[in-house]
């Protein structure tokens, strides 16, 4: 009787995992994500899905907050912003894969990270 409870509890596991689809990564305990990030998420998921998949992660860097999107692929360029949206710079990627070389202290100095958004479709 119990292998058979076993069984039972391992298939409707399997079951639960292939038949739910994974939910979208949102941090934002306050709902006070500016307009410019979340227009910005919705032109993403416009996008066909990056490989690896876009995310946009917050930190603290030189005292203040920024977003930080990945790079989506081989050489393309990941772009750091500020609160408002204004691109500070590209920290990595590129044909160097170092950025545009304005912020070479990013991943060095980035504190308190904290994921907002990441596309979780299928490639």
């Amino acid at each position: 009787m119990q292998t058979a409870l076993n069984y039972l509890l391992i298939a409707s596991l399997f079951y639960l995992t292939i038949t739910c689809k994974p939910t979208e990564v949102v941090s934002n305990k306050n709902n006070d994500q500016p307009q410019w990030l979340t227009s910005l998420i919705q032109e993403l998921k416009q996008e066909a899905p990056a490989n690896p998949p876009a995310k946009i992660y917050r930190y603290t860097y030189n005292n203040q907050e920024v977003y930080y999107l990945t790079g989506r692929c081989c050489d393309i360029p990941s772009i750091l912003f500020d609160k408002d949206g204004n691109q500070l710079c590209q920290p990595d990627g590129g044909i160097t894969g170092r950025g545009d070389g304005r912020c070479p202290d990013f991943f060095e100095k980035r504190q308190n990270e904290t994921i907002i958004w990441e596309d979780t479709r299928e490639n």
